[in-house]
């Protein structure tokens, strides 16, 4: 099974003049959740269905890097769409995604960085229409460049989250605890907009993907018994 961040990976790949060699890469990764295959994690990927939908839009390589979490967001959330982003053009597909009357789409980011009339707290728009949540996938200071260099965003209502939680993604650092890595912001989001199982969901999925890859990295054995598989169990078929 395919799903967006997979399509845009491989329409990122077909346009490298040089293979995209990740750390680690001398092992074998399964294809499908990117982990050494001694750690391969496909048999948990959890079931849920959501009312919301997300829009990735991913700085350059995100795509291409094992550990980026926007993957994992399109394991659970069935529409979910990616696209690449550039700063002198636009996919079109992104400007007809954005103009579908069935949305309403939300940039999610912090509120100082935006105009205090587009900052909203809700994310429960009106009858006839689904919340779209806008992700810039990028670290911290490639997305403050997208959301200032995104002319077809501005227009848009920015929903600015206040987590209450530090962040427990741990493959890559921030060097503040309080920037959410992008499945922990998509959770939050899910929640914000009653979908709080598919939240739930992918913060436990996002807590195995991480446990998997860590394990595979520093060798230590799977224990399919832990309280991080065990919290996946509810949302198995």
């Amino acid at each position: 099974m395919t799903h967006a961040v997979f399509r845009l990976r491989s329409e990122r790949l077909a346009r490298s003049l040089k293979p995209f060699v990740a750390r680690g890469s001398r092992a074998p990764r399964c294809p499908r959740c990117r982990v050494f295959l001694s750690h391969c994690l496909c048999a948990w990927q959890p079931q849920v269905e959501s009312r919301s939908a997300m829009c990735l839009i991913m700085h350059d390589v995100e795509a291409l890097k094992p550990s980026n979490t926007g993957w994992l967001i399109a394991d659970l959330v069935e529409d979910t769409y990616a696209f690449n982003w550039q700063r002198t053009a636009v996919d079109p597909r992104l400007l007809e995604l954005l103009a579908d009357p069935r949305w309403q789409p939300y940039v999610v980011f912090p509120a100082e960085y935006a105009a205090p009339g587009r900052v909203v707290a809700d994310a429960r728009p009106g009858p006839g229409k689904r919340p779209l949540f806008i992700l810039l996938d990028a670290t911290w200071t490639e997305a403050r460049k997208m959301f200032r260099k995104s002319p077809y965003l501005e227009g848009l209502p920015v929903l600015s989250l206040q987590p209450e939680q530090l962040s427990r993604y741990r493959l890559r650092r921030s060097k503040r605890d309080d920037h959410l890595c992008t499945a922990e912001v998509a959770a939050l989001c899910l929640e914000l907009a009653g979908d709080e199982r598919a939240g739930e969901a992918l913060d436990a999925w996002l807590d195995l993907f991480s446990e998997r890859y860590l394990g595979a990295k520093h060798h230590r054995p799977v224990d399919e018994g832990n309280q991080t598989h065990m919290a996946l169990k509810p949302f198995l078929d």
